[in-house]
């Protein structure tokens, strides 16, 4: 953008006034010129584009699903515990359960199913599954602290993300097995993993439903396809209650605890979206211990990193085709090698990626699923380790353990790394059973015109709203103390900038040269606050308002998949009511 020419310069620079790009003065130093002739290009770019999406908007109909704002009914929607209680119950015990389950179909072989995360010229714009390499998972807890005031339900599902509606179909079915407890809320979240089934309908056979769909829009009494594969997420709803019933069969009482640190901050790669600059190095577990020791204790891990390396489609050899749960497997793999259940939370994950220098160590891999193998048992030996020692992680370690450390320092040479170098523990706290969670839906208004494209397409299970001529999505937003951990449940891929604040809240870091107006969830609920992400609804990107922008190049790709403009600003306004009701 900056390499336009000067006969276009003029005509740019008078567009800008229109467009809204950072405005420009005669006192302006060159950096403030350069950056205001590349927000203006982005201007523009962002203008034809609405401009194309729009004029296609303005000829496809509605769909005969959406409705009107005041006719909606709330369904399947919990709002968190009754009451918000400060201390807990006097001899109250926490109780905890936890299933899983496999949603690897058993006619993969016979059947086309599809990847979500990526499709490229890489893999041929198909990215059907060809291989199994490990699994396709989903992880549940059940959770209470012994006041009467209902179970909470988790499940963590590997997909690149799972909608609402159709977190909302999960939930009924549960509610229709009647298993004899109360339950304050059922939580669905996503790994965001690029190389297990699409679950959501933007990868499944794209090109042909899309077109299918755009040419049933003007026929009303033919139903469109949705995107994702009908059959698939019947089972994936079956499969999800059942575990989720196994978990509550499996609540027993124990002690919970929780540890947090900082681990080395190249393990966390912003990737591509500069302009965000904070990166939340944290790794945080709580622990779970049964009463009863002949049951096995679990392991919750969040950490924030996009597990989308082995779904990258880049050769002949990695294609993106082959089923994998990218590092969160790993992670889960090595964690119950060592006698533990595992479960899973991602954090706030916009742009932010696994950062694979460390573990690489300098050891060659010929496949890059690998990658996300060491990877995961890294994290993995960090979250099994935060209160050890050096002394006392090297005496924990197997023979065989410390032989594949020596082979791999002689391989790797001066780029191998150990990962416990320098470690300082951390101390682990016990929690007392006191649960509390409040949940509430936010009205985002939809500005992304490829969003209302994909709503009026039919192709992801949004209950679409309108009111006028605007369109509107409901998310759920929510916030959690256990035990005084402070837990922000937020939808979609979150910019960590939105949690803790950072360079594209600022004037001078943003592209619109505004400062971003809402509190962050550190200034809301504290810097001791942790993120569970795509958390009740994967409902895209959430970018800063004052940093949005439809051009959709370098840095700013993330907006192609965002609800718009308004979205952060609306979930932050939404935290911000939360913390005044828990006041």
């Amino acid at each position: 953008m900056k390499k336009i020419g000067m006969k276009i310069l003029s005509i740019i620079l008078v567009m800008s006034l229109l467009i809204g790009g950072s405005s420009a003065t005669t006192t302006a130093s060159a950096a403030d010129l350069g950056k205001t002739l590349e927000n203006t290009g982005l201007g523009i770019v962002a203008l034809i584009f609405s401009t194309l999406v729009g004029g296609l908007n303005f000829i496809v109909p509605d769909s005969k699903d959406f409705i009107k704002v005041e006719d909606r009914v709330v369904e399947n929607f919990y709002e968190g515990t009754e009451t918000w209680n400060d201390e807990a119950k006097a001899d109250a015990k926490w109780s905890l359960g936890h299933a899983k389950a496999s949603l690897v179909p058993s006619d993969w072989e016979t059947k086309d199913y599809y990847l979500g995360g990526f499709i490229d010229p890489n893999n041929g714009m198909v990215n059907k599954v060809e291989e199994i390499i490990d699994d396709m998972q989903i992880r549940v807890i059940a959770l209470s602290d012994g006041s009467d005031r209902g179970v909470a339900l988790f499940a963590n599902i590997d997909c690149i993300g799972f909608s609402n509606g159709d977190i909302k179909e999960i939930r009924k079915r549960v509610e229709a097995m009647d298993l004899g407890v109360e339950f304050n809320s059922i939580n669905v979240s996503s790994t965001h993993t690029h190389s297990c089934i699409d679950t959501q309908g933007l990868w499944t056979n794209l090109f042909p439903k899309l077109f299918t769909n755009l040419l049933k829009s003007y026929i009303p009494f033919l139903e469109k396809e949705r995107g994702a594969d009908a059959e698939y997420m019947e089972f994936v709803y079956e499969t999800a209650a059942e575990t989720m019933k196994k978990a509550v069969e499996d609540m027993r009482s124990g002690t919970l605890t929780y540890a947090v640190k900082e681990v080395n901050d190249e393990y966390f790669n912003n990737k591509n979206r500069s302009q965000s600059t904070s990166i939340i190095d944290e790794l945080a577990r709580f622990v779970f211990t049964p009463d009863d020791t002949n049951y096995k204790p679990t392991m919750i891990v969040n950490i924030a990193a996009h597990p989308d390396v082995a779904g990258l489609p880049v050769d002949e050899i990695d294609n993106g085709r082959d089923l994998t749960g990218d590092y969160i497997y790993y992670l889960g793999e090595k964690i119950e090698e060592k006698g533990f259940n595992f479960m899973f939370f991602n954090g706030a994950i916009a742009g932010i990626y696994e950062g694979r220098g460390p573990a690489g160590d300098g050891v060659p891999t010929e496949r890059r699923y690998e990658e996300t193998l060491r990877y995961g048992y890294e994290i993995a030996n960090m979250a099994l380790n935060l209160t050890n020692t050096v002394e006392q992680i090297e005496a924990n370690m197997t023979d065989a353990e410390k032989a594949k450390i020596a082979e791999e320092k002689e391989i790797g040479g001066e780029n191998y790394t150990l990962w416990y170098e320098g470690w300082e523990p951390v101390t682990e706290k016990v929690l007392e059973p006191n649960l509390n969670i409040l949940i509430k839906e936010v009205k985002i208004k939809v500005t992304n015109p490829l969003i209302k494209l994909v709503g009026k397409l039919n192709l992801v299970n949004y209950t679409v709203c309108k009111e006028g001529l605007d369109y509107y999505i409901f998310a759920e937003i929510g916030y959690m103390e256990i035990g005084g951990v402070k837990v922000a449940f937020m939808p979609g891929e979150i910019v960590q900038d939105l949690i803790c604040g950072g360079g594209s809240l600022t004037a001078d870091g943003s592209y619109s040269g505004k400062a971003f107006e809402c509190k962050t969830i550190y200034e809301l609920f504290g810097e001791d606050a942790i993120c569970f992400g795509l958390m009740n609804d994967a409902l895209g990107y959430v970018v800063p308002d004052n940093d949005y922008t439809m051009a959709l190049l370098g840095d700013h790709y993330q907006e192609m998949i965002s609800l718009g403009r308004y979205a952060g600003s609306t979930i932050m306004n939404g935290f911000a009511e939360i913390a005044e009701e828990i006041k």
